[in-house]
């Protein structure tokens, strides 16, 4: 079957705006004859902007009207934050193109008059912003004299409560800072050693339905493989520890040549309890090594600890 036109869903922030017209224009640029149309819309995450995360669940909370446009038959892609896909997909659904990585570092923005501090040595008290269990854990972990505030709203609301002193400095994702143009706002990007990035985070994932060869033949002309198998690795990682992304799961992969090096973190929330450690195996067999990483932290405890948060999620 010849495509003459892609309906794409995404969601209605500025940020996935950007993200899907890159989309767009390089289908366009790959497949010169077949109209690209965009449908936006709010999912529940982008109208839920007065409480935190954690508190209100988060799987699926970005995905969930994207992925019911393509089941009834509306949309043919959606273009995801990999970091906001579920590892479990709905069932006629599937994760088909895995794009090119930016950086999936977490960076430190700070108040200007923090301008000549660093992460290691702001002042005792130093009010940090950030929406993310995974970064306030770590971050607890190492720097336990620092205070932790919840923050919510898109990127600009975020740096308009930076710079009016509402915090000293927030913890964001460099790769959607760059996107949107804010890229000089990284005063430091935070090295892997304090805070692991999140599962898929700085890579697009376009999600399609499963029994349309027609449409993933053409997605697939932005897979970027190494990307991919870096990813599919962190993925299995966290379905096998069955967490989402307001879960303090970290990872970082590297490939070399024919090896995929994945680092996988567990923590409590409190940041007193932090379990690390890093597994290796052939790029080839990205999943296996999740799993396997993912068993090694089990091993160690990691359960009790995410039990723990689980039991607190459910209670609330």
């Amino acid at each position: 079957m010849v495509l003459d036109q892609v309906r794409i869903a995404t969601r209605r922030s500025k940020l996935a705006m950007v993200q899907t017209h890159w989309v767009k224009d390089q289908l366009e640029k790959a497949c010169p004859g077949i109209d690209i149309q965009i449908e936006a819309m709010a999912t529940q995450g982008d109208k839920i902007l007065d409480v935190a995360l954690a508190k209100i669940g988060d799987k699926g909370l970005f995905t969930k009207e994207l992925e019911a446009q393509m089941l009834i038959g509306r949309a043919d892609i959606a273009v995801h934050s990999l970091k906001d896909l579920p590892t479990n997909l709905p069932e006629g659904l599937m994760l088909g193109c895995i794009t090119e990585r930016e950086n999936p570092a977490d960076a430190l923005v700070v108040n200007k008059k923090l301008k000549n501090q660093t992460l290691q040595n702001l002042p005792s008290g130093t009010i940090i912003g950030t929406s993310s269990l995974r970064r306030l854990a770590q971050l607890r972990h190492h720097y336990p004299h620092l205070v932790f505030k919840d923050v919510r709203g898109n990127l600009i609301t975020r740096l308009e409560k930076l710079d009016s002193g509402e915090y000293d400095c927030l913890i964001l994702a460099a790769a959607g800072l760059t996107r949107l143009g804010f890229g000089d706002r990284v005063h430091q990007l935070i090295p892997s050693e304090i805070s692991l990035h999140a599962v898929g985070q700085g890579a697009l994932g376009i999600e399609c339905v499963e029994q349309k060869p027609e449409v993933l033949e053409i997605i697939k002309i932005l897979e970027h493989e190494p990307t991919s198998q870096r990813c599919l690795a962190e993925r299995s990682f966290l379905r096998e520890l069955e967490g989402g992304c307001q879960v303090p799961i970290g990872v970082n992969s590297e490939v070399n040549s024919q090896e995929l090096v994945l680092t996988g973190m567990v923590a409590s929330l409190d940041g007193k309890k932090l379990i690390r450690d890093s597994k290796k195996g052939d790029k080839n067999n990205p999943e296996a090594i999740g799993k396997e990483l993912a068993n090694e932290l089990k091993s160690q405890g990691a359960m009790e600890i995410l039990e723990v948060i689980f039991k607190e999620a459910r209670s609330k």
